[in-house]
């Protein structure tokens, strides 16, 4: 078997189920639990896994929306404008894209007014956004 081969069989478990025990992952990758241990250990140290989390059914959040939100930013400010929004508090994650906004944040906020708190006070105000677009997260298909 070839290492991209046990690799991608490992992160495809992990994605699948973030909270798969070793033996587990080991089990369904069809590779013993000392090869996912080093296999792991070696994706975060190269930073390919960058975190572990769960996945949400935004229609069954209570009192909680999640939105996406296209961020447009000058291209001569991108380098700048990048950290300063990763360090916002509102912005649960941050994206690089090849669509049609340069950035996309997700977001949670209570309701609409919150959210336009949060795009109006928070990433409007980096110097270099130029706009924000967003759309809610209404029911998970998949």
């Amino acid at each position: 078997m070839s290492v991209e081969g046990t690799e991608q069989r490992i992160l495809s478990v992990l994605e699948e189920d973030a909270q798969a025990s070793y033996a587990e992952i080991a089990e369904r990758a069809e590779v013993s639990k000392p090869t996912v241990r080093k296999y792991i250990e070696k994706l975060e140290e190269e930073g390919v896994i960058v975190g572990y989390s769960a996945d949400v059914d935004p229609k069954k959040l209570s009192g909680q929306s999640i939105a996406i939100v296209g961020v447009d930013v000058e291209s001569e400010r991108y380098v700048a404008v990048t950290p300063k929004l990763k360090n916002l508090d509102a912005i649960e994650k941050l994206y690089t894209s090849s669509g049609d906004h340069t950035l996309m944040a997700e977001v949670r906020a209570s309701n609409g007014d919150e959210l336009g708190r949060i795009i109006n006070e928070g990433i409007m105000q980096v110097e270099g956004v130029s706009a924000a677009h967003p759309s809610f997260l209404q029911e998970r298909l998949k």
